[in-house]
């Protein structure tokens, strides 16, 4: 059997206290009149016993390690439970020392006499805190090495250490805009633990790895299908190592949104690589998405508020697009359902107007005809709008009857 690191220096540290509690009682009854203390044990029998009780405490320890690592636990949850058992063995030190001073009843008549306090006092957060840390080192929901979440703090780290009464978190962002550990190292007091929900991102240990996904947005007239073979070649090449651990290959999902299709290529990866991971595929998929004649990525239109305010025209290959006053605007025929140009003015209101309206000039009576956007239109004449942008066509391009394509696809 191999052992780790922290189970040697267990058994070095059991070794020493076996071989101290083994000399002190074998030299203990040559020189029984040394140190006479008023327990009846002299100083070598008292040496010898403490050195015994912090050997029992060691073996207890490396028994208990021995029997997590047959479980295929990691090493670190065997350390945890071990400080537990070296606490309980300086208590039992120091109620040895009490004895073999004869002063363990002088303690007993203490803790009666304060009692009442010490309960009082029990319930404060230190000793919550020892308690939670206790909990922790039984239970080990987390163990140093974890990369956990306080939701309600907003607080993400990787386990440093679990104290008695602190544990110690390597901040995960903070400083950064991604989940990648800063070095900036944060205390949080155990006693929280009891009142606080806890995610774990790497409750195994042995195979840290969560689904992730990177967003893609095509326009409706891209191939779908030449994009989805590039995302997840993308992932495939990127991931590899990961696929070939845990037997999950990469994946797409979609959905639908105003200016094209959002192809969502999700795929395992290891906690702490998530955004190194995300990186190197976003530039691999560009890259990729660039040299492909096929595929197209969307973007919403969005028009310069500046240059609407200053009325300068943009031109562009289907007409110009300018500001113009909405009274001087022509409304379609057709009847709008009114929640439908309440819920366009809402969203209006809080992001702008994100497409021009298309229209088109009317020399007969010199205004403007909608051609698309009457939503738009309903909309912004409803919050009070005097003035709207609008790709201004010109009216030799549109056929009668039929209103001229927008390359901008408005359909509200």
């Amino acid at each position: 059997m191999k052992f780790t690191s922290y189970q040697k220096k267990t058994l070095k540290a059991l070794v020493l206290w076996s071989v101290i509690a083994a000399a002190a009682y074998a030299i203990a009854p040559r020189v029984p009149r040394l140190l006479r203390l008023a327990s009846g044990m002299n100083l070598l029998e008292l040496i010898g016993l403490l050195a015994l009780i912090l050997a029992i405490g060691e073996a207890l320890g490396l028994f208990t390690q021995v029997i997590l690592a047959g479980k295929r636990k990691p090493p670190v949850e065997g350390a945890m439970v071990g400080r537990i058992y070296r606490l309980v063995a300086v208590l039992a030190v120091l109620l040895g020392i009490a004895y073999g001073f004869g002063k363990l009843g002088t303690i007993g008549a203490f803790f009666a006499m304060f009692g009442g306090m010490l309960l009082g006092w029990s319930l404060q957060a230190p000793v919550s805190g020892i308690a939670a840390w206790v909990l922790v080192s039984l239970k080990r929901p987390f163990r140093p090495g974890d990369r956990i979440q306080f939701p309600n703090l907003g607080l993400v780290g990787d386990v440093h250490d679990t104290g008695i009464m602190y544990t110690m978190l390597n901040q995960v962002g903070g400083t950064v805009g991604s989940e990648e550990a800063v070095g900036r190292y944060i205390l949080v007091p155990n006693a929280v633990l009891f009142s606080q929900v806890v995610i774990n991102y790497t409750i195994v240990q042995e195979s840290p790895y969560m689904l992730d996904e990177v967003v893609v947005r095509i326009t409706y007239n891209s191939n779908w299908d030449k994009a989805e073979e590039i995302l997840l070649k993308a992932a495939e090449e990127i991931t590899g190592d990961v696929i070939e651990a845990t037997g999950v290959k990469p994946y797409i999902r979609s959905d639908l949104y105003d200016y094209g299709v959002n192809l969502r290529l999700r795929y395992q990866t290891r906690v702490k690589d998530r955004a190194e991971t995300a990186y190197l595929l976003n530039k691999k998929m560009f890259n990729e998405l660039q040299k492909c004649p096929e595929v197209d990525l969307a973007m919403p239109y969005v028009y310069s508020n500046r240059a609407g305010a200053k009325l300068v025209e943009i031109t562009t290959e289907k007409g110009s697009v300018k500001e113009i006053p909405i009274d001087e605007i022509t409304p379609s025929a057709r009847e709008l359902d009114p929640h439908d140009v309440e819920q366009v003015a809402q969203s209006i209101a809080l992001q702008g107007l994100l497409q021009p309206i298309v229209v088109t000039r009317n020399n007969a009576t010199g205004r403007y005809d909608i051609q698309a956007g009457d939503l738009r239109l309903a909309a912004c004449k409803q919050l009070g709008w005097k003035t709207i942008t609008a790709l201004v066509q010109d009216a030799k391009e549109s056929k009668p009857g039929v209103p001229p394509i927008s390359p901008l696809n408005p359909k509200v």
